[in-house]
């Protein structure tokens, strides 16, 4: 007897879990769904007119002083970066003379 009370108090708390989370999913899915419709509505009315601002391509002034003076500075840094590198050439070259001998690799 206690082993058909057992499965029937089962099925019976199965079948409330199950109920429950079924009504659950079902009135959550009914909510989704209507909060899409009314989503969707307004995406459909909205105004097509929105401010922005002007496009950057339009903001851009050109100025020819700033440009030249970006350029000097640009050649003037990229000569120091090849200044440096002979530097670290030669050290290396003169360090590994002085090393290994006038004739290495």
């Amino acid at each position: 007897m206690s082993f058909l009370a057992g499965s029937l108090a089962g099925a019976l708390v199965t079948g409330g879990v199950y109920y429950g989370f079924s009504n659950l999913m079902q009135t959550r899915t009914a909510q989704h769904r209507s909060d899409l419709h009314v989503l969707s509505e307004r995406l459909v009315s909205a105004s097509t007119i929105i401010p922005s601002p002007a496009p950057a391509s339009t903001r851009i002034t050109y100025r020819p002083f700033t440009a030249m003076v970006q350029s000097q500075w640009n050649e003037q840094i990229a000569s120091a970066f090849a200044t440096v590198g002979t530097w670290e050439r030669r050290a290396s070259d003169w360090g590994r003379k002085l090393l290994y001998g006038e004739h290495s690799p």
